[in-house]
């Protein structure tokens, strides 16, 4: 038995959470799980003060999944968090955890999210749910969440909630659980309001205090963040890229498909990029992996999946393309950069809505991060002149010109062209498919559904869907960016008929088109398949293939 095995063990977990627990590589318990978990396993009630990132999700999950019936197809463990973000990663670590049970199935409900995959999920007997209070009230009022056979409730991040405006929301939900409900709470702070929710509701709770000063991030590594604002995410990334002096780089995402999509688009625009995910066997991982060491590639778009133990010298950026769950993963991630005494750099893309995660990560760091511009336009287009006139300097110090001066000149004779113009036309001709000069792009506004908090202490259920969605379709939609636009001479038309055709769409489920002067915008289902994403990408419309992307 490894020392991981050995050490969660101890605490009293069985052998099928064991097994689950040594696979993902986990070591010595963490103070908290070393603490909460007998807890948990003996039927207390929790009250925990502990920072995200000090490994509160196995602490509470591991022992309450031991207690679940897994031959009992109904909801018997609610784990309620603030944000869609963080239910749907504690809703996937245990997923994680309970692999090995047969039959135990974990449903995250959120807002955003659609409303018939959630229903079906509750209706096919998930013993857990992990939700955002707003989307777990509503399930419960519908009558298609019923917690008549609860065994346990966690509220997870409970300041959080009460900072967003949830925590009515949360009371409702607690009043409406069998009394022989266990329950555990979780909160970085103790506010009189959070003390007052845990001294109504649980039972004599046991207590437990970690201090996450453990928590650090190498001062080897530059760390910067931006807000996402002004230009699509693949767009930053590509400016950054191109801004930033670097060898290697691994992009983190949340989504094992994100990590194809990704690469895929950045394949098309000339950066070289794999993708490195939990669905790949263990021999592919490590071929990746020696492939990135041999410079065959420079970007790696990974999940969290190698966030532990890669160590390739040559990464010099970690790119946190989509938020970490917790400053505990972005710890991890940014890990991989600044080793053995070497400099990095990590960037954090960080929408409003995930403000409050960026201060986490800060306040469980013990360290601020720095607020970063992105490269503009005229410093790109600098940048890639220098480029250029050091390509052209190469070329014109080098041997073997006589050849291809003599062509030149033969058609410039006979042209009747000066060397000026001559040279213009082939300058153009060279630039013709990926321009030399970047235009300045349209900037995008970013939108906040109605009921997102607008400020620390307002809004209500953030996490349902715009009611202005809801005439439509009841599906969760993406914006993608396609590669015609007015210069092009593309209608919304064309780009609806393009789609419902190849891709067998209807119509309806195709959202609001923006044309733009050398692209557009489509927003589409969240749930199409890999082929009508294929499909779809190379239609073509004026001549041109749509080319989708993920904005």
């Amino acid at each position: 038995m490894s020392d991981s095995r050995a050490g969660f063990a101890s605490l009293g977990l069985p052998e099928v959470l064991l097994s689950a627990i040594a696979r993902q590589g986990f070591e010595e318990p963490s103070p908290i799980q070393a603490q909460a978990i007998p807890l948990l396993l003996d039927g207390h009630d929790l009250l925990g003060q502990a920072q995200t990132g000090t490994g509160k999700t196995a602490a509470f999950a591991l022992p309450l999944l031991a207690r679940l019936d897994a031959n009992l197809r109904e909801p018997q463990m609610l784990i309620l968090a603030p944000t869609r973000e963080l239910a749907i990663q504690v809703a996937t670590a245990c997923e994680e955890f309970a692999a090995d049970i047969k039959g135990l199935q974990v449903l995250p409900i959120y807002g955003g999210g659609e409303y018939r995959t959630q229903l079906k999920g509750l209706r096919d007997g998930a013993q857990v749910i992990v939700g955002t209070p707003g989307r777990v009230m509503d399930h419960m009022e519908r009558g298609s969440l019923k917690l008549d056979h609860l065994k346990a409730l966690v509220l997870d991040e409970a300041d959080e909630m009460l900072r967003m405006g949830f925590i009515d929301d949360v009371k409702w939900v607690l009043e409406r659980t069998p009394s022989d409900c266990q329950l555990a709470l979780f909160s970085a702070t103790m506010p009189p309001v959070i003390r007052k929710v845990a001294d109504q509701h649980l039972k004599n709770p046991q207590k437990v205090q970690i201090d996450s000063g453990s928590a650090t991030t190498s001062t080897t590594i530059r760390q910067r963040f931006w807000p996402v604002a002004g230009l699509n995410k693949l767009d930053a990334l590509s400016r950054i890229l191109e801004a930033e002096d670097h060898d290697a780089v691994i992009v983190f995402v949340r989504t094992k498909q994100a990590t194809l999509e990704l690469a895929e688009q950045l394949n098309r625009r000339n950066l070289r990029a794999d993708a490195l995910n939990g669905d790949m066997q263990q021999q592919q991982r490590e071929k990746t992996v020696q492939r990135l060491k041999d410079k065959r590639f420079d970007l790696l778009v990974a999940t969290d999946v190698v966030a532990r133990g890669l160590d390739v010298p040559r990464i010099t950026h970690v790119i946190n393309y989509d938020m970490p769950g917790d400053p505990e993963a972005y710890v991890h991630r940014i890990g991989r950069t600044g080793r053995a005494g070497r400099e990095g750099d990590a960037i954090l893309f960080v929408s409003r809505r995930e403000q409050h995660v960026l201060r986490q990560i800060e306040r469980t760091t013990r360290q601020s991060i720095e607020k970063m511009t992105l490269p503009s336009v005229d410093d790109l287009n600098a940048k890639r002149i220098a480029r250029f006139q050091e390509q052209l300097t190469t070329v014109l110090e080098g041997s073997g010109l006589d050849e291809t001066r003599a062509l030149v000149n033969q058609l410039r004779d006979s042209m009747d062209v000066s060397d000026n113009d001559m040279a213009t036309a082939l300058a153009v001709m060279m630039f013709k498919r990926e321009p030399l000069i970047l235009k300045e792009p349209k900037m995008i506004k970013e939108t906040r559904s109605r009921r997102e908090p607008a400020h620390a202490a307002g809004g209500r259920r953030e996490d349902r869907a715009p009611r202005g969605n809801r005439g439509k379709s009841d599906k969760t939609m993406r914006r993608y960016r396609i590669q015609v636009g007015h210069d092009h001479g593309v209608k919304p038309g064309n780009i609806v008929g393009a789609i419902a055709n190849e891709a067998k769409l209807p119509s309806r489920l195709i959202g609001p088109i923006k044309i733009h002067q050398d692209h557009s915008t489509v927003e589409l289902p969240d749930d199409l398949s890999p082929k009508q994403l294929h499909t779809i990408r190379t239609a073509r419309v004026c001549q041109r293939s749509l080319g989708l992307e993920v904005v």
